[in-house]
């Protein structure tokens, strides 16, 4: 056993943790996609179809087919190259567990001598007498494939292996990538990316100069665009192709800019570039496996789901009008690990090469897509508003604890006399003092970079705090309850509020609700049998690491990407009283959630709501159930938590049975600022 050192996200404080010394190797094998990817049924037929045609072209040459399999995981793909007919393969890995893995599932399932598991990055593969590969491959097959298609380092592994590794003429599977993109307008999505401005009674709030000229975050954000609505969006754009890559000839890991000419479909303001990727099998273009997203299939076709290939939403460095009918110019950069886009006039269209956007303003260093969506949500922000209303007057000495919040601008527009707000960094801080200064708020608004622990007296003009307010977030946060951070702070600063001091958000309440997932369920599947192979060794792997939280764990997703369905009620389990100090005893709660509806139950959601003065609350959760289908609503702007069943996967649930029902304990512990939980299906 070995001890780590972790921040507690909740309490702030640094937590030695006794964990078993490949904890976190299992742990990166149980959270990774690897279930999710042996589940998807299309790529694997798609796969095993373009390396069974790849095999027969080489042996219709009466050559022996040699094959390279690159990031071979598993070894799915190897074992299904010589079940193809290949003569012998070549099998890369370089996460050590994983090479190990894969070397024990083509022993058990009888391919040892014919499969040679490598357990090095492809970069560092040698070809000799002696060296890793005895023998050039005439086959190529590759699953370096991220959302981006190049994002894992696609591009420098397909050069290298063909310098180095690969006969004069080889076969590809894939032989080509095709990148398609889609020019939109969509305040939905462009909220993800800037602050936008916020209209408070009397004023509006506008974001410093430098983040409205800034191009965002270098990276790609990646989405199940299948759960946007078309509302969300206006094509401006036909789909465009973009470029491809033809893996058969020699990959260039170079700098490269494509430019593609199109005609507007109408007047707009261009802000995103929606972005996607097929890739072909055989030279034919005969076997397909698309990653396009679901309103793009024909009404009675089924849309595979993966959640290991999703889609891109790129954000231009800024906005651009267009018109219907005139032509323009939409530009990708590719380097070897990322694309991103320019737009321009043909006249100014130039393929030179121009660094990848990178945040200069602070803002999206410090939040990340989700809080930007969630500042700019103008329903959410009202109910603030309402709710300082209640409780702020022109004698309110007010102190806000959240990261990054906006808050404090709402505070002083309804009329309280001081405000302070505390920023947990350097670079918080930096950020909200541009935003003050933009709106001549910095003599009116007093940032204290500090934690709560460490406010004196003299950091509130002697004064004691009449308002304690939050939304609450913090950038720590990962799961629901990690924003009680706000309570330890109310904790901390207990000294410095008054007697009667009131607090925003009164309270929050721990929510459960079982579900039956439509697709996500598959990323915790068992594996066991896989296209006629014996993988379970991954179940043993995962289950090891599962096991090792059963009682305790659950994983954050953000289920407005992922549909499902409520098979029980959502109940109250747990609330926290913001208005006194966090409990030194453990809060614990235990119960049965009674299925009402019938369905497979994959697992429980849990989610915080906070009531922010008596009469409006707000949910980071659940916000609706459709009582004909149980289909659910979730909040967009955050992660709710999921707790998987290990175990039962495939057990369905009768509400006709009185006895059907998720039995659950859960446990808040304030030392650690956790809570552990069990739930178990009884029917």
């Amino acid at each position: 056993m070995v001890f780590c050192g972790r921040v507690n996200p909740i309490t702030g404080s640094l937590d030695w943790v006794e964990e078993d010394e490949n904890y976190d190797y299992h742990q990166e094998i149980a959270r990774s996609s690897y279930a999710d990817m042996l589940h998807d049924k299309d790529r694997n037929e798609k796969y095993y179809q373009g390396i069974l045609a790849a095999v027969r072209r080489v042996k219709d040459r009466g050559e022996e087919a040699i094959v390279l399999d690159i990031g071979t995981g598993t070894g799915l793909l190897s074992m299904m190259a010589l079940t193809a007919g290949a003569d012998y393969c070549f099998a890369i890995e370089v996460f050590k567990p994983m090479a190990e893995a894969a070397a024990e599932i083509v022993k058990v399932n009888g391919f040892g001598d014919k499969i040679k598991v490598i357990n090095k990055h492809s970069t560092e593969v040698t070809f000799g007498p002696d060296g890793d590969m005895t023998r050039r491959a005439n086959i190529l097959i590759t699953e370096l494939f991220d959302t981006e298609l190049i994002g894992e380092g696609a591009l420098p592994s397909y050069e290298h292996a063909q310098h180095n590794l690969m006969q004069e003429r080889w076969e590809a599977v894939p032989h080509r990538a095709t990148i398609y993109a889609q020019l939109v307008e969509s305040r939905r999505l462009w909220s993800w990316n800037k602050l936008l401005p916020m209209q408070l009674d009397c004023r509006t709030i506008q974001p410093p100069p430098e983040m409205q000229s800034c191009p965002g975050a270098p990276s790609v954000c990646d989405v199940q665009l299948s759960q946007l609505s078309p509302s969300d969006f206006r094509p401006l754009s036909d789909i465009l192709v973009v470029f491809r890559l033809d893996f058969s000839k020699q990959i260039s890991s170079s700098a490269v800019s494509h430019i593609v000419s199109f005609t507007p479909l109408a007047d707009g303001t261009a802000q995103v570039v929606l972005s996607w990727w097929d890739i072909d099998m055989d030279p034919e273009a005969t076997i397909t496996c698309s990653m396009k997203p679901g309103w793009l299939y024909p009404a009675l076709q089924p849309v595979p789901w993966r959640d290991h290939w999703m889609q891109c939403v790129y954000f231009l460095p800024e906005e651009k009008k267009v018109t219907e009918g005139g032509e323009t110019c939409l530009i990708a950069h590719q380097d070897d690990y990322c694309v991103w886009y320019n737009l321009t006039n043909p006249s100014a269209a130039d393929t030179s090469y121009t660094d990848s956007p990178a945040c200069h303003c602070g803002a999206h260093i410090t939040w990340n897509r989700a809080r930007f969506g969630e500042l700019n949500d103008l329903c959410r922000m009202d109910k603030y508003k309402k709710a300082l209303k209640e409780i702020l007057t022109p004698s309110t000495v007010c102190l806000c604890v959240s990261d990054g919040s906006t808050l404090p601008m709402l505070a002083h527009s309804v009329g309280a006399a001081q405000v302070f707000t505390l920023e947990s960094s350097s670079v918080a801080h930096q950020l909200m003092d541009k935003l003050l200064e933009t709106n001549n708020l910095k003599e009116t608004i007093h940032i204290l970079q500090k934690s709560p622990d460490k406010v004196i007296a003299a950091d509130l003009g002697d004064r004691k705090v009449t308002a304690l307010i939050g939304e609450p977030f913090f950038t720590t946060s990962l799961l629901p309850w990690h924003n009680l951070r706000f309570w330890y702070s109310r904790t901390s600063l207990s000294e410095n509020l008054a007697s009667d001091c009131l607090v925003l958000p009164i309270s929050a309440s721990l929510y459960v609700l079982a579900v039956e997932f439509k697709d996500l369920w598959r990323i915790r599947s068992p594996c066991g049998n896989c296209e006629g192979f014996d993988i379970s060794i991954m179940d043993k792997m995962i289950k090891k690491s599962l096991d090792f939280h059963e009682s305790q764990e659950a994983e954050p997703h953000p289920l407005w990407e992922y549909p499902c369905r409520a098979l029980s009620d959502p109940t109250k389990v747990i609330t926290f009283d913001f208005q006194n100090k966090v409990p030194t005893e453990d809060m614990k709660a235990e119960g049965s959630l009674n299925l009402v509806r019938s369905g497979v139950c994959h697992g429980v959601v849990l989610w915080m709501s906070y009531q922010l003065t008596e009469n409006i609350s707000t949910s980071t959760g659940l916000l609706e159930v459709s009582d004909e289908t149980g289909n659910c609503q979730w909040y967009p702007h955050g992660k709710q938590a999921v707790y998987f069943f290990s175990s039962l996967w495939n057990l369905g649930l009768d509400p006709t049975d009185s006895q059907t029902s998720v039995t659950y304990q859960l446990t808040f512990k304030p030392q650690l600022g956790d809570v552990r939980m069990s739930f178990i299906p009884q029917c």
